[in-house]
């Protein structure tokens, strides 16, 4: 006979070997952003110490879930109830720090002038990615033309014949004194880059807040299993034989 309840058994380990897989998956994932960020070390690409860490702790919090509930012993469910609850706090602190960091984010771009910008299009990479952006996105320049100095690129041409928008981008004379196309786009493209960076935090901050309820969800079954444990070890416990008169 079973101490713990036979569905809320086969749920809880049915969930524990799904998030043992997506450790899996996050391990192999790291480990090709490890091959590639060695072949981009050249430009400073971040390390992927907290990548490894986290990949690994799923598996193994997982693993350790998954024999909790198959061996039924209070000492191990404990564990990964501890677990549980720290994994849950640092989620919310991750979403949180996401959060404040995209507003910091939102602010540099509502804040961009061509003095904050010049540093950035020193670098001969990001000045071709953003003339290849103008083009596709129909803007011109970060914070706007003015970034380009006396010479505007020509993919800052306003033809409305190619290209697609959401909305009507609209068209403006090239400044006085520049070399370039008579019209350019009128748009900056600080709106559009600080588009897709938004959507990176916003799935960033459904992966934290999520892992936070689903780590709530797995500390508040990890007790009603304890308690299962628990209730079942007392009733089975030493019986007083009683004295026949």
């Amino acid at each position: 006979m079973t101490k713990i309840n036979g569905c809320l058994k086969c749920v809880f380990i049915f969930f524990n070997v799904l998030y043992a897989v997506l450790g899996c998956v996050l391990i192999y994932g790291v480990i090709k952003a490890t091959i590639l960020s060695a072949q981009l070390s050249a430009f400073g690409t971040p390390g992927l110490g907290w990548g490894w860490v986290f990949a690994i702790g799923m598996l193994g919090v997982s693993c350790l879930g998954i024999y909790a509930a198959a061996s039924e012993k209070t000492l191990f469910l404990k564990i990964f109830a501890g677990f549980m609850g720290v994994g849950m706090v640092i989620m919310l602190i991750f979403g949180i720090v996401v959060v404040v960091q995209r507003n910091k984010v939102k602010e540099v771009f509502d804040m961009a002038t061509r003095e904050s910008v010049q540093p950035y299009l020193e670098s001969e990479e990001l000045r071709t990615m953003l003339i290849e952006l103008q083009g596709a996105a129909q803007c011109c320049g970060i914070s706007g033309a003015s970034d380009w100095g006396d010479n505007i690129p020509q993919s800052c041409e306003c033809n409305k014949q190619y290209g697609y928008t959401l909305l009507s981008a609209p068209c403006k004379d090239k400044p006085l004194g520049t070399s370039g196309p008579n019209k350019i786009w009128g748009q900056s493209c600080k709106d559009f880059i600080f588009s897709y960076l938004e959507l990176a935090f916003k799935i960033f901050m459904g992966f934290c807040f999520g892992f936070a309820v689903t780590a709530l969800l797995g500390l508040l079954i990890t007790l009603l299993m304890i308690h299962q444990v628990n209730r079942h070890d007392g009733m089975g416990g030493p019986t007083i034989a009683m004295k026949g008169y």
